[in-house]
């Protein structure tokens, strides 16, 4: 089984045609819509947006549905030139740019009880990922995706998440998910469509282009899931 989590109905309704004996659950408020896929098991979710919501979300999936790996799919920020809107942000890694116990001698991000930093995707998985993006024509970039609870809109925060953690892209779920999934021994990868360059333009951009961005995750999402 496949479990796909996005944080809201743009980036999941569309995928969810696809689904073939769809059946629907609900848990902790939110609806786990599960079904086949040219014969793949595949139970989806719409969590919310934030890490919070995120890990509730993914640790309610894995504990009732018990999914063999764990797609984290949607929209986000970029922080490389290599990003431009519409292009694929896969993670080879997960962080969470708003954890702050630096005042303890920590570095920005460190996950004490995890004793790291950087949360490893699944490589088999990503690169699977970023081989159907490739039969697809579309423009992808792989590296650590970072999380917090902030939509990232000013050119300084920008800098700092890509110079503190050499991250590629920004969002808001993708390290909580990250975090549930290694915890629980559950393979994962993010995939970010960009909607947006995570900078003063970023409101604009991300109103304009929401749904196209969109769009293209849903696009790779059934191409992978599929191949």
């Amino acid at each position: 089984m496949i479990g796909i989590i996005a944080a809201m109905n743009v980036e999941m309704e569309s995928f969810r045609s696809f689904l073939q004996d769809a059946k629907t659950e609900r848990i902790a408020g939110i609806s786990f819509v599960s079904g086949f896929i040219d014969g793949k098991e595949v139970v989806t979710a719409v969590c919310g947006i934030g890490k919070v919501a995120a890990a509730m979300c993914a640790q309610a999936m894995i504990s009732v549905y018990h999914p063999d790996s764990i797609i984290n799919t949607g929209v986000g920020g970029s922080l490389s030139n290599e990003l431009s809107i519409g292009s694929i942000a896969v993670s080879t890694a997960v962080v969470q740019h708003d954890v702050d116990t630096s005042g303890l001698g920590d570095p920005v991000g460190y996950l004490s009880d995890l004793k790291k930093i950087e949360i490893p995707a699944d490589r088999a998985l990503s690169e699977h990922v970023s081989a159907c993006a490739k039969v697809l024509g579309l423009k992808t970039a792989s590296g650590i995706i970072a999380s917090g609870d902030q939509f990232i809109c000013t050119e300084e925060k920008k800098e700092f998440i890509r110079n503190t953690f050499h991250a590629i892209a920004c969002e808001m779920e993708g390290g909580a998910i990250g975090q549930v999934c290694y915890q629980n021994r559950v393979p994962f990868c993010i995939i970010r469509a960009i909607s947006d360059s995570a900078d003063d333009s970023s409101n604009m951009d991300y109103n304009a282009f929401i749904e196209m961005a969109a769009a293209q995750s849903v696009k790779l999402l059934y191409a992978s899931v599929r191949a």
